[in-house]
């Protein structure tokens, strides 16, 4: 079964998972965004829980679908109906496996919030071949990482291209102004993360390999480890730390070279870094930063502090209020050179709302939404956001999703 024959689905879009936190903002924007006109359908294991959000969403004639991660038979049931499966129910190495293997068995597009790298490293070697016969298109990391950075790395070397024939083989992101906090999912996963790694010598290796997520046998390159102390950065004039999405963003960004043939060359570069500002005051936040970050994997390797902080950080279902959410905001810039030639642009991605929630959850929605209606370069695999939805997501973001892409001055 292919994707294309998929377009009578009797839904375009089913939220699984759509009564947490996260789940029922993306319901909400896909409700106030799309309205009547887009087949959806609210799925989860309980169904009372469902039947509330539906009355909080005013919305009466919403279907439900009952289905359990522990229970392939109903996810199976669950994925025949529809086009797409949007699912924010993670950790996604806990709960994700059985229902991200019957959308590829099945032909069904699928996208998803993990940021979990051991798993994604796992679902590419284990269901890429499933995904490829049944024409499903399986996309991980759709929120605030990594679509921010996915999406601006490929809109700068778009414009490099256009401006001047030719691709940047050396690109920047670093992380600006930056209000809002991690989602408790964000932060369960990453627990989980630390877990498996201190009980798994592979785990431990596809968190360090830069190139993890690369295709099989392309898994090396250029790019090592990022250094985790204060660095000056020249092009921005600031000092710069070490970015807590960093692991995950630089290992998409370079999945999708590799996924698209390598135009930037095999031997691209890419960083991504936190800017903590100019002078002595920006060097000493950096290096606070970077202690924080040299500390965390110490104290969450031992299993009474992974527990203790599990009690005292935010837990998955919990957020910030609307107001808080309306108020966050971030943005990331993206510094391009070709080495040869010399030519450079620099180009800035930033959002209106709490990357963690409000921001993510319209990103997932609208990558839902680009999987169901535009027509994707793009047959069954497993991709990036910019491989698979590229300039129709990035279009759809700025209509609908408060984000901006712009070139400013280098």
């Amino acid at each position: 079964m292919t994707t294309t024959s998929r377009k009578d689905a009797e839904f375009e879009v089913i939220l699984w998972g759509a009564t947490g936190f996260t789940g029922a903002l993306v319901a909400r924007h896909l409700v106030e965004t799309y309205g009547s006109d887009l087949r959806l359908a609210l799925a989860g294991r309980n169904i009372s829980k469902l039947e509330a959000l539906r009355d909080q969403l005013d919305r009466p004639d919403l279907p439900l679908i009952k289905a359990d991660s522990n229970d392939r038979s109903s996810l199976d049931s669950m994925v025949a109906r529809t086009i797409v499966v949007c699912t924010t129910v993670g950790p996604y190495a806990t709960y994700g496996n059985d229902l991200l293997a019957a959308c590829a068995f099945a032909g069904v597009d699928y996208c998803d919030l993990t940021g979990e790298v051991q798993w994604m490293e796992r679902t590419i070697d284990h269901y890429l071949d499933d995904a490829r016969k049944s024409g499903a298109r399986i996309v991980h990391t759709c929120g605030f990482d990594s679509i921010p950075t996915d999406l601006g790395t490929l809109f700068l070397q778009q414009a490099m291209h256009e401006q001047f024939g030719e691709y940047s083989d050396q690109v920047k992101s670093r992380v600006g102004k930056f209000s809002g906090s991690a989602s408790g999912g964000t932060i369960a996963s990453m627990m989980h993360m630390f877990e498996e790694a201190a009980n798994d010598h592979a785990v431990r290796e596809a968190m360090i390999n830069p190139y993890s997520l690369n295709p099989k046998g392309e898994r090396s390159g250029p790019d090592q480890p990022d250094l985790n102390k204060p660095e000056y950065d020249n092009d921005f004039q600031q000092w710069t730390s070490t970015f807590v999405m960093a692991a995950i963003n630089t290992r998409v960004v370079r999945r999708s070279n590799a996924l698209a043939g390598y135009p930037y060359g095999r031997d691209f570069i890419f960083s991504e870094r936190m800017l903590t500002g100019e002078g002595g005051r920006g060097k000493r936040k950096a290096a606070i930063v970077c202690m924080g970050s040299q500390l965390t994997p110490l104290v969450m390797s031992v299993k009474p502090l992974r527990k203790l902080a599990a009690r005292l950080l935010p837990s998955p279902g919990e957020g910030p209020s609307a107001e808080a959410q309306l108020k966050g905001h971030f943005e990331l810039f993206f510094h391009g050179i070709n080495a040869d030639s010399g030519n450079s642009l620099k180009v800035r991605v930033s959002g209106d709302r709490d990357p963690g929630y409000g921001a993510t959850s319209r990103m997932l929605g609208e990558a839902a939404v680009c999987l169901a209606r535009d027509d994707l370069d793009c047959a069954g695999g497993i991709w990036t956001p910019a491989t698979a939805m590229g300039k129709s997501l990035t279009r759809r973001l700025q209509q609908s999703a408060g984000m901006h892409f712009e070139l400013i001055d280098a």
